[in-house]
Formats: C-alpha cells, structure tokens, sequence
C-alpha cells in the first residue's frame, strides 16, 4: 500500500474517532440534563389527596382550588377520587403510601374506617391531614373545616326565627358515616333545647344520596301529615325534598333549610322555596388547608388554637366560620362572592 493510500486510512479513522467522541459527549449531556429533570422533580413536594365523590356540587370546587393554590406554592398534587366506595379510598391512600408522598390530605368517606391506613401512613413518615370531615381514632396531624356545630347552631336558629318557636319539623341528615353529621346534630340540638319545636322525624341518607330526600318528605306526607319545616344535610338533599312538597303543592309553605350554598340552592332561596342554606367559603378551606399541608412537608411545626377528641387522640383543629344565607342577606354575602347575580336571579324576572 502507498503513502497516498496510508493517508486515506488515518484520515478516515480520524474522522470516525471524532464522530464517536461527538456521540458519546452528545449523551452524557442528555443523561445529565436527564438527571437534573429528575432532580427537581424529586424535590417539589408531593401531596396525595383522596377524595369522597364528585357527586357534591362543591366538591370539585374544593379540587380546584387546592390544586391550584398548592401549585402555587411549588407541590404537586395527585388527586383520587373514591367515587363514595370506602375500600377504593383506602386502596388510594395506600398507592399513596407506596408512591412515598410527602402529605396525604383526605376527604373521608367513613369516619370510622380508616384509622389503620392512617396510622400506616404515619409509621412512614408521611403527614395526614383530615380534610373538612374528621377521621376517628387516626391522630392525624391537623383536622381543618368549617365549625360544623356552628352549622347547626345556625341551622336552628333559622328554623325558631321562621316558625317563631313553635311548630313541627323533620330532619333528613346527611350520611351517618360522617362524623360532620354528629357535630351538626350536637350543634342544632343545643340551639332547639327548650323552644316548642318538636322534631318528628329523624333519617339519615347513606352515602350522602340526595334522594333520600325526596324519598323521606313524600312518605312523611303520604302518612298524612305535613311539616313546618324540613332540616337537611345538604342542599342536595333538600332540593329533593323541595321535589317532594312542590308534587303536593307545598313548595315554598313549608320551611327547607340545607347547606353547601349550591348555585341552585341560593336560586331557590330568592325564589322562595328554600328558605335558608349555610355558606361555608370553601375557597378560604382548600388555600388553607394547601397552605398547610405544604407547611407539613417542610417540616414546619404549624400551631392552631383548638383540638378536637377523635375519640382516642386530641388532633389539632383548625374550624373556620360558616354563615348563614337567606333571601335577606343574599347580596351582601353571596353574590360576587360565590356566585354571580345573573345565575342566582336567572329564573326571577326583571
């Protein structure tokens, strides 16, 4: 082989040595941008929230706000919905546990069901909070909601002001899985001790299913009697309680009272076949509670003036302020607040 020959090999194996050199410093970039990405996806806060149902009109509003708000302030968050099936929750608070998530935030859908995911939860160091609903014999780490024995308290006071403290009611509480449901009952109760209202009747609804409502108010006026006034779990549940009296005739005669302050519900009050319903700005419950369950992944020790019993433990408890809502005080307290003037009067004519 000649000169000329011997050129064109090394030349040739030259240009194939920087090809190479070229390939491989082009992956170890990738593989360290690569590493990088997972860096920081490693150290933005991981937060699992489970929960209950969508079924709820504020539920979803309760999601959006919390994802947002936690965004915000640099966590992720996975949201599972249990669709009200309480062995999928606590398969979701396990995937949580596996998955090694700084905060499990939980909207529960038994109270009484889930202290042993919990405590496991804890044993692995993750934090736990009880959103809006408390969790039983779990010693979570903070319990946030609405003073839910206020809601109650108003709930009955409503109803002496409307019949003038005398008269018959019945109540179709929400689901008796729900430790909410036992405070609001404790909190209505004290409020009615000696008025000359008798309550007649008492049903709850599983699941929180609103049509118990219709269900309940039609045999009560089938059995031929007709109440003053109709207490419900929700305004769920008392928009078909309000079905039930608008098929006899009575809507807007006999006083329904819910709470949630549902678009519909609040349409009703103007309207004047709901007479009142309890406002609880989620909006300030979701940002706190995102607020604080950052704080929990940081390790910061958060502190709040109250504890509540979850019957084996005293969890910390943060309650916010419910409000009432009537047909008085709509303007000044829902609208522009929670909803727009136009869709709550949508059906008044001008």
């Amino acid at each position: 082989m000649g000169t000329k020959g011997y050129r064109r090999i090394t030349g040739l194996l030259l240009c194939l040595c920087m090809v190479f050199c070229c390939l491989f410093s082009g992956c170890g970039k990738q593989e360290d941008v690569t590493a990088k990405q997972e860096d920081n996806k490693s150290d933005s806060i991981q937060i699992g929230l489970s929960m209950d149902s969508f079924l709820i009109e504020r539920w979803q509003r309760d999601r959006d706000v919390f994802v947002s708000k936690a965004k915000e302030l640099g966590a992720e968050v996975n949201v599972q919905n249990a669709n009200g099936d309480i062995a999928e929750q606590i398969s979701q608070i396990e995937y949580f546990i596996k998955k090694k998530v700084d905060v499990i935030v939980i909207v529960a859908i038994d109270a009484n069901s889930l202290d042993d995911v919990v405590q496991k939860a804890k044993k692995a160091g993750i934090k736990v909070i009880a959103y809006d609903r408390l969790i039983c014999n779990a010693d979570v780490d903070l319990y946030i909601s609405f003073d839910n024995e206020q809601v109650g308290a108003l709930m009955a006071q409503a109803m002496k002001k409307a019949l003038g403290n005398q008269g018959t009611i019945i109540r179709i509480n929400g689901s008796p899985t729900d430790n909410n449901v036992n405070m609001l009952t404790e909190g209505f109760d004290i409020v009615m001790r000696g008025s000359n209202i008798k309550v007649d009747l008492t049903e709850y609804s599983e699941g929180w299913r609103a049509e118990n409502g219709f269900k309940v108010t039609s045999d009560y006026l089938i059995s031929g009697k007709v109440p003053d006034g109709i207490i419900c779990g929700n305004d769920g549940i008392a928009a078909y309680a309000i079905k039930a009296l608008a098929e006899n005739r009575l809507a807007g005669k006999v006083f329904v009272i819910g709470q949630d302050a549902d678009l519909d519900a609040c349409q009703r009050i103007v309207e004047g076949t709901q007479y009142m319903t309890v406002y609880k700005p989620v909006e300030v419950l979701a940002q706190r509670a995102a607020e604080r369950a950052v704080e929990l992944a940081k390790g910061v020790e958060i502190e709040v003036p109250s504890t509540i019993d979850d019957g084996t433990y005293e969890v910390p408890y943060e309650k916010l302020q419910p409000y009432a809502v009537t047909k008085e005080n709509m303007d000044d307290v829902i609208i522009g607040k929670y909803h727009q003037r136009s869709d709550v009067y949508l059906n008044i004519s001008k």
